[in-house]
């Protein structure tokens, strides 16, 4: 299993929870929120926001053209994305598309509302299971009533196969859609269970986990010192009863899609800012080209030493959250250029990442001799694309492969106009007032919230997922179905660690440690309480963020009972979790990184198993009922995505002059034309 280093999802709930805390952004004018509209439609329980691009006017136009470039190569992985989410969600998502273009019936009647609201959904989930939480979703219409749907529609195609009947097709998805036990879970993380076969993720056809396991086990060198990472842009099915490996690659696996990322990527490297990036997009072709890993590796550490450009991008099979067996990476992308003034925060971090590493209370064994290649930046995120859209991450730490960080660095970024986003869609919500047990702790978090969840997201991404090492002989996959849990708490233990270290105010990253208080504060209560309104009555907690949340919050919690360290308090009749100690809280979050980076280094599969299922899945049942409650009074949604700008190239004499920019504020539009002008596959 890759050891994860995005914060994908992990911290953007945290953001949106400061941010319906926070009065303003202090570093931006006040009168932005009132001249641009950032919500702009809510739907389940999912938010569509937009984001602006401050910065872009000024860029060069060869920076303009770059970002244009990359941006389309973004946005030709969208195919992908669905296709490795199920196997059939590119016909559901195309006839979806069909009938909303073609229905010539009554669009005001209740039940086609409710088919918007599924249609939207799976644009948002990129599939039928939810984003979040993997499970999936089933329509409020009948299936009776999508059949006359897909009947009454005109002058669209639907994806019909050769000798297929629309009839056929209505039959056909009729269960995929409609049967709440078919193909019910996207990740299932059942330990008793097998996470292959009780997946709907379109990784694995055919085969089961101990067929899996014997094949990578088959091919992989346990002696190698700079491995591959295995699978990671396949997928493994059975042919004439032998377990194969299918490449993504320009001839292979999703090759039409590859094909015009390539195309874009050409376009991109013709403009690049100097020679060494153009090298970067060169090697990502021939990785594309040929579905070569080592290529991939080479890419990577040509990326990681690429520091110089101000326009940069991620682009590839990255992160495998999506695969029970953490091999597999979804295909994503994200387009950003770097933010002058607000990266002298993350350099600072930067420089000083080897004190950090040094005066951490892990085991010396488990502690890295020299910290390499770590470097940071603030940036503005200018377009998002397959596993990063709508839903999209608040902070990244690439890449990924274990030895590469070791040998060459790793980079780190915080995607500030995305919490700025956040923020701004969030004022007044009621959220803060709602969950916060004091005026104190509210007040607290509406003057320092914005700031501390931005330093929290750049300690968990910058030192958190950089600190440590694996004992020689380790495997990066020793934790298995574990991994990612306990990777996210790692990074988020080393981050809260030293929120309260004075060494903070020393350096002017926080202007009190008043403000840590308020990160703690928030953390908390998110473990402990209001990540539950996430999760469906009934459930446990699956998605390995949030398991990771409890985990820390559950554990800190019980150890500290016997010095009342968090209470649980009943306040007019509501929950609340009130810190008492917070110096003893953070002693509490430092035993835990402790035990937590023992378990990573030496593989502990069965203290990460006891950990986890401890302390991050089980779910107080009275508890989430009166969160539940509490929360749907304030008529919010918990998930939110985003709407991406357009750039629009201004020709003059044949030749690109500039880049225009636009925010369009409608969702199904911006979904229809990347269904027209995106579909490959």
């Amino acid at each position: 299993m890759n050891i994860k280093r995005s914060l994908i999802l992990a911290l953007a709930f945290v953001m949106v929870i400061l941010a319906a805390e926070c009065k303003k952004n202090e570093t931006q004018p006040e009168a932005a929120a009132q001249e641009f509209k950032w919500q702009v439609d809510q739907f389940a329980d999912l938010k569509i926001l937009r984001y602006k691009v401050p910065g872009f006017a000024g860029l060069s136009l060869a920076k303009k053209e770059l970002v244009y470039y990359l941006g389309e190569a973004a946005l030709c992985g969208r195919d992908i994305i669905f296709a490795q989410n199920y196997k059939h969600n590119l016909t559901i998502r195309k006839t979806l598309d069909a009938v909303v273009e073609g229905y010539k019936g009554d669009r005001t009647a209740p039940q086609w509302k409710k088919f918007m609201i599924y249609t939207k959904r799976v644009w948002f989930s990129n599939g039928i299971h939810h984003h979040y939480s993997t499970d999936k979703f089933i329509p409020e219409f009948s299936s009776e009533y999508f059949a006359a749907l897909v009947k009454e529609c005109e002058g669209v195609e639907f994806p019909l196969t050769q000798d297929q009947t629309l009839d056929d097709l209505i039959t056909f998805l009729k269960p995929v859609i409609f049967d709440p036990a078919a193909d019910a879970k996207k990740v299932s993380q059942e330990a008793t269970k097998d996470l292959i076969t009780n997946s709907a993720v379109n990784f694995y056809q055919g085969v089961t986990q101990p067929e899996v396991e014997k094949y990578y086990k088959n091919i992989t060198d346990e002696d190698d010192p700079t491995p591959i990472s295995y699978g990671l842009n396949s997928r493994v099915v059975k042919k004439d009863g032998k377990v194969v490996e299918e490449i993504a690659f320009l001839n292979g696996l999703y090759g039409p899609a590859v094909e015009k990322i390539i195309y874009w990527l050409e376009k991109a490297a013709g403009v690049a800012e100097n020679d060494q990036q153009q090298q970067v997009i060169k090697k990502l072709i021939e990785y594309y080209q040929t579905g070569d890993l080592e290529k991939f590796d080479e890419y990577n550490i040509l990326w990681v030493n690429d520091v110089e450009t101000r326009v940069d991008f991620v682009n590839g099979f990255i992160e495998v959250y999506s695969d029970p067996m953490g091999r597999k990476g979804s295909w994503e992308s994200l387009v950003n250029f770097k933010d002058l003034e607000a990266t002298k925060r993350t350099d600072t971090i930067s420089a000083n990442a080897q004190w950090f590493e040094d005066n951490s209370p892990v085991d010396p064994r488990f502690k890295r001799k020299e910290v390499k290649g770590v470097t940071a930046k603030v940036i503005t995120a200018a377009m998002l694309g397959g596993d990063a859209y709508p839903s999209t991450p608040i902070g990244i730490n690439l890449p990924n492969a274990t030895w590469i960080r070791k040998t060459h660095g790793s980079k780190s970024v915080t995607l500030e106009n995305i919490t700025y986003a956040y923020n701004q869609a969030s004022l007044g919500s009621g959220f803060g007032k709602e969950f916060s047990v004091s005026k104190e702790v509210l007040e607290r978090a509406k003057k320092y919230g914005a700031q501390a969840g931005n330093l929290h997201t750049d300690l968990h991404e910058v030192l958190g997922h950089g600190s440590g090492q694996l004992l020689p002989g380790v495997s990066p996959e020793a934790l298995k179905n574990y991994h990612s849990p306990v990777e996210e708490a790692r990074a988020d233990l080393f981050a809260l660690y030293y929120m309260m270290d004075d060494k903070m105010v020393e350096l002017g990253l926080l202007p009190t440690l008043n403000a840590a208080r308020a990160s703690y504060d928030t953390n908390i209560r998110n473990g402990l309480m209001t990540q539950l309104t996430r999760i469906q009555p009934g459930k446990t907690i699956e998605q390995a963020h949030m398991r990771s949340r409890a985990l820390v919050s559950q554990w800190v919690y019980e150890k500290g009972k016997p010095e009342n360290v968090i209470s649980k308090e009943i306040k007019d009749g509501k929950t609340f979790f009130v810190i008492n100690d917070y110096q003893k809280l953070r002693q509490l979050y430092g035993e835990l990184l402790v035990e937590v980076q023992r378990i990573t280094s030496e593989g502990d599969y069965e203290a990460a198993r006891k950990l986890v299922e401890t302390y991050g899945v089980q779910v107080d049942q009275e508890l989430h009922k009166e969160v539940l409650e509490r929360y749907s009074k304030l008529n919010l949604a918990p998930y939110g995505g985003f709407i991406n700008p357009v750039y629009t190239p201004v020709i003059k004499d044949g030749k690109i002059v500039d880049i225009k920019i636009e925010y369009p504020a409608d969702y199904v539009k911006q979904m229809l034309r990347y269904s027209k002008d995106y579909s490959f596959l």
